[in-house]
């Protein structure tokens, strides 16, 4: 494996805007300033929805090593830490806390349904008291996890999982938004957590958008957990929406429309590139499937699905998404699956 020197970092992190948590300070703007100065190009990593099973677990730390490796200035981890059926016990937490400080860049992460929402199916646990586990162990400081840490600017309690950095003009956030309908709906909704917690993602999206267009920012990338049915926000195109949200949202309430609502006004309003990624259906895709309030698809708005557990083969889909990100180009963002070679599934010959 390439061990990246302290210099590597210095060059793939230089432009990180450093931000305190809850509020911006005064040196802000001029941060921003010199933000805008360096525009140089960097390589990040996506993963998520790992590992579900001993198998993918095995295979972890080959996903670490590959990204180790190729030197990204940090990794965002999109949720689910855990199959949904299996327990939430205290060791899925620390040993996530052991697989990102295996990271030597930051390394980003945002809850998943199955470390928390779903908690509740199973007796003897509680998914608040599950999340307020991962607060307290995964974001108790405003920096990132992994061997070199980020600081970032973090949501005010108790939404301090809600993160927002910047490298090099291109602005990053993360937002608590669960499958399994958001918490709103499904086993065990709880409305209550829902309402404040949806009001606190749709006040951190439209912050994000306030600041990349206070700042001029090339781009913008969101990363959730959920898989929210790109076209809830108008049921009359819902022969477009993904079959799991389907299911989830026709015959019961709909746990994302008000979010979507907000993002397609911010998202035409900011012109600009948007990525969306997101885990939770467990199938890799990039593609455009958001459409503005005439019908018209988005344009400058890309989903990106991380790879995850494929139900098919639990030792399947062990891999990465390698995102190149250029400021100064024209689509901001560019797409490499990593396919780990260590964890291939060997196909039987015919």
């Amino acid at each position: 494996m390439i061990k990246p020197t302290h210099h590597t970092y210095l060059l793939a992190l230089a432009g990180l805007l450093l931000v305190s948590a809850a509020t911006i300070p005064a040196q802000a703007d001029n941060d921003h300033e010199k933000e805008r100065e360096d525009k140089s190009g960097y390589t990040i990593a996506l993963w998520g929805d790992l590992p579900y099973s001993a198998a993918q677990a095995a295979a972890i730390p080959n996903v670490i090593a590959d990204m180790n490796s190729q030197q990204v200035a940090f990794s965002v981890h999109d949720g689910d830490l855990k199959a949904g059926s299996s327990e939430c016990t205290d060791a899925v937490y620390t040993t996530a806390l052991g697989y990102f400080n295996a990271l030597e860049a930051p390394a980003m992460f945002t809850p998943g349904d199955n470390d928390w929402t779903d908690c509740d199916r199973t007796p003897g646990y509680n998914s608040l008291v599950q999340l307020q586990k991962e607060r307290q162990l995964l974001f108790s400081t405003p920096f990132s996890l992994g061997q070199h840490r980020l600081k970032q600017e973090v949501q005010a309690a108790p939404y301090v999982e809600n993160r927002r950095w910047n490298v090099n003009g291109v602005i990053y956030a993360t937002l608590n938004i669960q499958g399994s309908c958001n918490n709103l709906c499904d086993v065990f909704p709880d409305t209550v957590e829902y309402a404040a917690r949806n009001a606190a993602n749709i006040a951190w999206l439209k912050e994000t958008f306030a600041q990349a267009t206070k700042y001029h920012a090339a781009a913008v990338m969101l990363i959730s957990q959920a898989d929210v049915g790109w076209d809830a926000a108008d049921p009359t195109r819902a022969p477009l929406r993904d079959a799991k949200t389907l299911a989830e949202t026709d015959a019961q309430p709909d746990g994302f429309k008000d979010f979507l609502l907000t993002l397609r006004s911010e998202v035409t309003a900011f012109r600009k590139p948007v990525a969306y990624v997101h885990g939770d259906s467990h199938y890799f895709r990039v593609d455009k499937p958001f459409q503005d309030a005439t019908g018209k698809r988005l344009e400058n708005f890309t989903r990106i699905e991380t790879f995850g557990d494929n139900q098919a083969n639990g030792t399947n889909d062990v891999h990465w998404l390698k995102v190149f990100v250029d400021p100064n180009s024209r689509e901001v963002f560019a797409y490499q699956p990593q396919i780990v070679p260590t964890n291939r599934v060997a196909v039987p010959a015919p």
